[in-house]
């Protein structure tokens, strides 16, 4: 008979060193999202072109966060389950992050984007699953609550290491044409220190719990809801006839989106969106190959199957989620266009106007992050009062408006009141969906479902690559700031979705 064993508290400073790792995490993605259109505009790109190059990012998540998540569940080695692939990807992603700044040229820095995406979310991904390992039930939304806390920590540094090596040390932000400015490479190269660093703390300071210990823990979280092992467990096996059915659905309509677009000569970018569809469709008749074959022993089967047998309440939020981060990847690929243009009237990466419009939106970028860290201790007052449903809700919709405003307002300075909505929507979008989904995962699969739950975080930014370049400039004049208002109206749509998640609270 299996020993029971509850899972223990931990305290304050535990869940702070199990955490901290994130502060590098978030160190790296900040720099990445508030200035690779810069370096992609020095470059000679045109940002009508920065949707597609953007597509590295989240086409690398979709690929490695499921692998890595599926690769976690069943690592135990010295370093323990996580903590593996914390130590690897920072060593990776540092290395990325110095390299960068250093690129000579386009395809070798949206090549660099590639490999620097990567290695973040090999470090990421088992982060989400390390909290579900190491809490108990009740402590997983402090745990949560921490990350985000760190995310908003991290960004605000990040986000502002540029203008802080211009306005501090007296680091030029300008440089001749094709050339990335020093300011930018030196926040590059602190950030990939501070990233290694950061993990390393993580890895040195938290010790994971044996297989031994993991298995009396969920006996006796079993023996509390009183079922018996593999009760809680989700079993995916999903008939061959299906997944051949569905791939000739996604087939077709791939097909004849491409028709579509060729026949109308639209924007190559669209091309996405319908290879995609041809993409998912060849990998569910890939998978329906090998269950007739009985070979259903390995991770791509195994991903594609837990896909369609996600919990009900995770695939409403994964609506949410979806909506949620289309805005995010809007704001990311447009925010340094808009700001340089609509705010400082310039477009010219040479010009002064630009260098400092670009900053500024650095600047930005670090405010929302920083507003993010103080409503991370706020939101839990507003659960407590209206529930995590209406909470989120409402969070999304401030951060809605503050996106619009983007348009209204002209004086950059006043950018700042923006940033505030758009920092409490961050800090919601990055804990509260988590925390509603611990109750529905299956304690056998919490690496891979959180990759899957990943899918719609990255599934939007391919999406928003394939179209947004097409919406701004056939539709909306060209003016990047437009891409601001499709952000707002991205979460308005996500907020409303939320009230349509059925918890099993509310059952």
């Amino acid at each position: 008979m299996t020993q029971m064993k509850q899972k223990p508290f931990l305290n304050f400073w535990q869940i702070w060193n199990m955490c901290f790792g994130f502060l590098g995490i978030q160190i790296g993605f900040a720099l990445q999202n508030a200035n690779t259109s810069r370096i992609f505009q020095t470059l000679g790109a045109d940002y009508n072109n920065l949707p597609i190059l953007w597509l590295a990012a989240p086409i690398t998540g979709l690929i490695v966060q499921p692998i890595i998540g599926h690769m976690s569940d069943k690592t135990w080695g010295k370093l323990g389950r996580r903590r593996p692939y914390f130590l690897y990807g920072a060593l990776l992603a540092s290395a990325a992050l110095i390299i960068m700044p250093n690129s000579p040229t386009l395809w070798f820095a949206a090549s660099m984007l590639w490999i620097m995406d990567a290695s973040i979310n090999i470090s990421m991904e088992p982060f989400r699953a390390f909290v579900g390992d190491m809490l108990p039930q009740k402590q997983r939304p402090k745990g949560y609550g921490m990350q985000t806390f760190f995310i908003g920590v991290g960004a605000v540094s990040a986000s502002m290491l540029p203008w802080m090596m211009t306005n501090w040390f007296e680091v030029s932000n300008v440089a001749p044409a094709g050339e990335i400015p020093d300011s930018v490479k030196y926040a590059f190269y602190v950030g990939g220190i501070s990233y290694f660093a950061a993990v390393l703390w993580t890895v040195i300071s938290t010790k994971e719990y044996s297989p031994e210990e993991i298995e009396a823990f969920e006996a006796y979280e079993r023996h509390l809801k009183g079922i018996k092992k593999g009760e809680d467990h989700i079993v995916a096996d999903r008939p061959v006839n299906k997944f051949v059915a569905h791939g000739i659905l996604w087939f077709l309509a791939g097909a004849i989106l491409t028709a579509f677009f060729i026949g109308f000569q639209l924007d190559k970018q669209l091309y996405i969106l319908s290879g995609g569809c041809i993409v998912f469709a060849c990998i569910q008749w890939t998978v329906a190959l090998l269950k007739s074959k009985n070979r259903i022993n390995n991770g791509f089967v195994e991903v594609v199957e837990d896909l369609f047998a996600m919990p009900n309440a995770m695939r409403q939020l994964a609506v949410v989620q979806f909506f949620s981060w289309f805005a995010l990847f809007a704001m990311w690929i447009y925010g340094t266009a808009a700001v340089t243009e609509y705010h400082y009237g310039s477009n010219d990466p040479t010009s002064l106007a630009f260098a400092e419009g670009a900053d500024w939106w650095g600047v930005l970028s670090g405010a929302y992050n920083g507003f993010a860290a103080l409503a991370a201790l706020v939101i839990p007052i507003i659960v407590a009062k209206v529930g995590q449903k209406l909470a989120h809700m409402i969070n999304l919709w401030i951060g809605a408006l503050g996106f619009l405003s983007f348009l209204v307002i002209k004086d950059p300075a006043l950018l700042l009141l923006s940033t505030v909505g758009i920092g409490f929507a961050w800090a919601s979008i990055l804990s509260l969906p988590y925390s509603m989904l611990s109750n529905v995962l299956p304690s056998n699969k919490l690496g891979i479902y959180m990759g899957i739950f990943n899918f719609f975080i990255v599934l939007p930014q391919i999406l928003a690559a394939a179209v947004l370049g097409f919406i701004i400039s056939n539709l909306l004049g060209g003016e990047a700031i437009y891409g601001f208002a499709v952000a707002g109206i991205s979460w308005f749509i996500a907020g409303f979705s939320v009230l349509l998640v059925k918890l099993p609270e509310e059952d």
